[in-house]
């Protein structure tokens, strides 16, 4: 599979590592500098490119969502804090026959995490001696507060038990490259749900699994799509 990349910052050169482990040929690494509002993203730039990969940042993400549509090149983005532009997006996407993968992340394990926590908020209905909240540690140069992952299970907590809140701690501190926790807390007991990432290998291998699954689809994706084991 031949693969261009959008974003040449340590995600971008973690995605690049592992699709060339895996087989697949980079073709193009397009860098912010050259890529002011979407503009380097152009067919010839991108040398014949069957899958754009984006991990940019969220004052970018949508221009270059946009001119990747207009192209009608599928992308996966792992890019995070540009949601509310989704239906914009995905109208685009749809309207030219493209394809489109989002994830705030790209592990498994926080896809299992995401499991977890739905059944934890299901147990927790009626119980008002338990106080939750989630807590989400990065690296300090993540700009996005809180994380789209943390985001992502709030939403999972509030669909399956909105009679509570569940609010969200942030904290930006060092090279951590990922850790979310759903603490439940009680007068005489504690509960912790916890997914720590030891390497942000994991969400590079996992954003070149999304475009391997991809390839020969038209529409808009998670990756959850991917755990389901549908087929082209």
């Amino acid at each position: 599979m031949k693969l261009a990349i959008v974003g040449t910052g340590r995600m971008g050169q973690a995605v690049e590592t592992a699709a060339e482990g895996r087989g697949h040929q980079v073709v193009a690494r397009v860098g912010r500098q050259e890529n002011p509002d979407g503009q380097a993203l152009t067919a010839e730039r991108l040398g014949g490119a069957e899958v754009v990969v984006e991990f940019t940042t969220p004052d970018a993400v949508v221009a270059n969502l946009v001119r990747l549509a207009d192209l009608g090149i599928p992308v996966v983005t792992g890019t995070t804090g540009w949601l509310d532009h989704l239906p914009d997006v995905e109208a685009l996407v749809q309207a030219g026959g493209g394809a489109l993968l989002h994830a705030a992340n790209f592990s498994v394990g926080v896809q299992i995490l995401l499991r977890a926590a739905r059944e934890m908020a299901r147990a927790l209905r009626g119980q008002a001696g338990f106080d939750a909240t989630l807590v989400e540690w990065h690296h300090r140069e993540k700009v996005d507060a809180p994380s789209g992952t943390a985001l992502k299970l709030r939403d999972a907590l509030v669909a399956e038990n909105g009679e509570r809140e569940w609010p969200v701690t942030s904290l930006r501190t060092g090279w951590i490259p990922g850790t979310h926790a759903l603490e439940v807390d009680g007068r005489y007991e504690s509960i912790s749900l916890v997914h720590t990432v030891r390497d942000r290998g994991v969400f590079a291998d996992g954003a070149v699994t999304a475009a391997e699954w991809l390839c020969g689809r038209k529409g808009v994706f998670t990756f959850e799509d991917i755990l389901s084991g549908d087929e082209p």
